[in-house]
């Protein structure tokens, strides 16, 4: 019975002591309520009255201050509010917000509520800055009611928060960052020949410039020279300006810097690229399987932008070497307001360097004649000239918020060119002049509506001109010619992503492009003056998918164009776009490229003789009657293996080119001026096997094109294409040690096809007026094997604490091969067939002192 009754007393401890604990705990719960209504059970209590601004207090709350003491309950309150109290009377207050907050809070991550110690706190408008402690913490006095301070952190989205949002409670309020997770186009190689370069999922291939190691021959990051290391790419000429892509021509790539497209490239007449590298971020080449969002360019893209992000400081360079000096400099006027300029000008007019001597015979040797039996008949011939090129290029940056950039480009290309020849035994001479100018502006809009949807918004003009003067026997024969193209166009990009693994890009172009070509010729007299312009509207669609494992990657689109040329024709043409990629396992993939594309603006080559062979070129627009529409179509299937230390790389391709003219593919031959219509099918192979560590990278390249020509009206039908090389190796590596880069290669390919006479006294048709060459069937010879080596070394150093310097040394065709790039025929004042051959760059050296702050 006892021990019944202990029980139940135990049990009653229990409940009490339970109850106990409870109601000291509910009692001890602090409970906020609105100010408002705290104010008036005050007024009530201490028989007081206060006089406020509704909106000032309304969203405020506040635990009830333990005291009976009205002043101290005051104090409480203006300590938890920030907001101020002022005595009237005996019994009259008021309460208003004060122009500055005493705050403080306590920055984390919105994903586990981790700190954030060394995240960035500033006051916009002022220049107050602190950055939070280890806990993640800060404090600031004093701080404007109404100011906005901007959180930042690398790799979260920068919040803005109203500074009176953060008035001093206790605890401090938490304040939480949103990681930012950017959309990036995967990478599948870290290292391809060199640093910088990459080859990404969807094919292309990317260029790093910041990154940017060593190639043979290169003692800078020449755009254009740099793209040509890659299997399938090669310039026959040795120029950046008449670059071959899977056997074609190079106005079938689309060159684009900022947006814009480019129709000038190169300076010194193809020899060096027009553009400055030091500021360009990144540079993408396509050759098949391109995205519908781009137009143009059946054979390749080449996307050229500058740095596109505002820099917190000032950074720049210069630098010269024996054909020419530059600067450039990243400028930021604020955190929202940036600019940038680059200038390069020739040293050319003023000082005459080895470097420029090679180049200056390498694009004026037509003059260097041979007769029928092919013994050297060289003229004793004085020359004068006076040559200089310039380019500058500038880009205003500015964020108007964390979702809206305004980007404004501006590039001017130009070459200037006095010529004069005047044989020593005769009173001839020879006066040419060549002006080459492209100016070019461009703008940006891109937008990031929500977390989902951006959008992306391009205009841009751009015009080239091209004015050329030729005067011979003392002036009795002259020729003038121009080429101008006027170009503006729009664009809209939208993209949309599902979830983390589709995502849709749409958009709508619209391009006018006017091209004049105008000849004058004294002697015959002839005139002609040829304008024309072309409209195009183009909507396009495709559909991303990238597997979340990373083992599929998709891309499917097509692009409808609609061409209006306002002479002429009328025509809607629909191009579709495929690009597959699949991992077999880790290191080994396949993929799967196609693509319909099409190009309304070419380049005719004409007057072979005049201007000494310099610059031929001109671009004309398609009627789609004397010169069509160029269409092409191109399919090729690949297979890549990557270890990080080995990458074999092996891809067979087919592309059909319908469309093409005579007159644009450069013939030299009966049929350079006929202008037949027909097209050219490559089938092809490409292989790379590269080696790379962290020191040296060796690589070994292949490709096998076999590139025909049909044209119904030529007999016969099928020959080689005048860009038929069949064979092309390259063999090079590169050695990095701390400051120092070497690199040294070896490139090989078959000779390009040419059209000889016909032998003995069939070689001239003498029954027309004035006589004509006759010759054997089309592209039946071939010039010799081609065989360059180059080398070049790059060492860099620092000069103090923000300086850093590098000197640098090439040589091209180390070995002084002399290379036959080009042979054709002509007929001179006394009927005899000469020969003129276009060879290779002699042993040419060049060095360059750079440095960069």
């Amino acid at each position: 019975m006892l021990k019944k009754h202990h029980k139940i007393l135990h049990t009653t401890f229990l409940l009490l002591l339970f109850f106990t604990l409870a109601t000291k705990a509910q009692n001890s719960k602090v409970v906020s309520i609105p100010l408002i209504d705290y104010i008036q059970s005050l007024e009530a209590t201490f028989n007081v009255k206060f006089s406020y601004v509704d909106e000032d207090i309304q969203d405020l709350s506040i635990s009830p201050i333990q005291s009976n003491d009205l002043a101290e309950i005051l104090t409480g309150i203006q300590n938890h509010t920030q907001l101020q109290v002022k005595k009237l009377s005996d019994r009259y207050y008021t309460l208003y917000k004060s122009t500055t907050v005493d705050i403080c809070a306590q920055v984390l991550d919105n994903f586990e509520a981790n700190t954030i110690p060394g995240a960035t706190i500033e006051v916009l408008g002022s220049s107050i800055a602190i950055v939070t402690n280890f806990e993640g913490s800060f404090k600031l006095e004093n701080i404007p009611r109404q100011a906005t301070l901007r959180i930042r952190f690398l790799g979260y989205k920068t919040r803005y928060i109203r500074a009176e949002e953060l008035v001093n409670p206790s605890p401090c309020q938490q304040i939480l960052l949103i990681p930012n997770y950017e959309e990036l186009d995967e990478v599948i190689l870290f290292k391809l020949l060199t640093t910088g370069l990459s080859q990404q999922r969807d094919g292309s291939i990317l260029l790093t410039i910041d990154d940017f190691g060593i190639l043979p021959g290169l003692i800078e990051p020449d755009i254009l020279q740099t793209v040509q290391a890659l299997p399938g790419i090669k310039s026959i000429d040795e120029t950046v300006s008449d670059i071959n892509v899977r056997g074609g021509t190079n106005d079938q790539n689309l060159i684009i810097w900022d947006g814009i497209k480019m129709y000038q490239s190169g300076h010194f007449f193809g020899l060096i690229s027009a553009f400055n590298p030091y500021l360009t971020d990144k540079v993408t080449l396509i050759k098949n399987g391109t995205s519908a969002q781009y137009g143009g360019g059946v054979s390749s893209i080449i996307n050229m932008e500058s740095q596109n992000n505002i820099h917190d400081s000032f950074f720049g360079g210069a630098g010269f070497n024996l054909i020419s000096g530059d600067v450039y400099a990243h400028v930021p006027l604020s955190r929202k307001l940036a600019f940038q300029v680059s200038a390069r000008r020739s040293v050319t007019d003023f000082l005459n360097t080895p470097t420029y001597s090679r180049f200056f015979d390498k694009a004026f040797q037509d003059t260097k004649i041979k007769d029928n039996n092919s013994q050297s008949t060289d003229a004793d011939i004085i020359r004068e000239e006076d040559f200089y090129f310039y380019d500058i290029s500038g880009k205003i940056l500015y964020d108007l918020n964390e979702k809206q950039k305004v980007r404004l480009s501006f590039i001017n290309i130009k070459n200037d060119l006095l010529y004069t020849e005047t044989a020593k035994d005769s009173a001839q001479s020879s006066r040419s002049g060549l002006d080459q100018n492209n100016i070019s502006f461009g703008g940006h809009l891109e937008s990031t509506w929500t977390s989902n949807f951006s959008t992306d918004l391009n205009m841009y003009y751009t015009r080239y001109n091209l004015d050329a003067r030729n005067s011979t026997d003392n002036g009795n024969q002259q020729l003038f010619q121009n080429n101008q193209v006027l170009e503006t166009a729009v664009k809209l990009n939208t993209r949309y992503e599902f979830s983390e693994t589709i995502s849709m890009l749409n958009g709508y172009a619209f391009t006018e492009v006017g091209i004049i070509n105008f000849t004058n010729v004294t002697q015959p007299a002839f005139k002609s003056n040829i304008k024309g312009v072309l409209r195009q509207h183009s909507v396009f669609s495709e559909l991303n998918y990238n597997a979340l494992n990373n083992k599929f990657n998709g891309r499917i689109g097509g692009r409808l164009n609609y061409l209006e040329n306002l002479n002429t024709f009328k025509e809607w043409i629909l191009e579709p776009r495929l690009s597959l990629t699949y991992n077999f396992t880790k290191h080994f993939n396949g993929e799967i490229l196609g693509e319909f594309k099409n190009q309304a603006t070419n380049q005719i080559i004409d007057l072979e003789q005049n201007f000494l062979g310099i610059e031929k070129n001109r671009w004309i627009l398609s009627d789609n009657d004397e010169l069509p529409i160029t269409k092409s179509k191109q399919g090729s299937i690949g297979f890549k293996y990557d270890d990080k230390s080995w990458y074999v790389g092996l891809q067979g391709f087919y592309k059909e080119v319908n469309g093409i003219s005579t007159s644009t593919q450069g013939f030299q031959n009966q049929n350079q001026f006929n202008g037949e219509i027909g097209k050219y099918d490559v089938k092809g192979v490409e292989f790379l096997i590269n080696k790379k560590t962290n020191t040296f990278s060796t690589w070994l390249s292949y490709a096998y094109n076999l590139n025909n020509y049909t044209f119904e009206d030529i007999t016969p039908n099928t020959f080689p294409n005048n860009l038929d090389i069949r064979h092309t190796v390259t063999f090079a590596g590169t050695y990095t040690y701390e400051g120092l880069k070497l690199g040294i290669g070896l490139n090989y390919r078959t000779g390009k096809p040419y059209t000889q006479p016909q032998e003995g006294d069939n070689a001239i048709d003498r029954t027309t007026f004035p006589n004509t060459i006759n010759y054997q069937e089309n592209n039946s010879s071939r010039l010799p094997d081609y065989l360059r080596a180059d080398a070049s070394v790059i060492y860099s150093f620092e000069m103090g604490n923000k300086v850093k310097a590098s000197v640098g040394a090439s040589i091209l065709n180390l070995l002084n091969k002399r290379n036959v790039l080009n042979t054709y025929y002509r007929l001179n004042d006394d009927n005899q067939i000469q020969t003129i051959e276009s060879v290779s760059l002699g042993i040419t050296p060049n060095v360059s002192f750079r440095v960069s702050f």
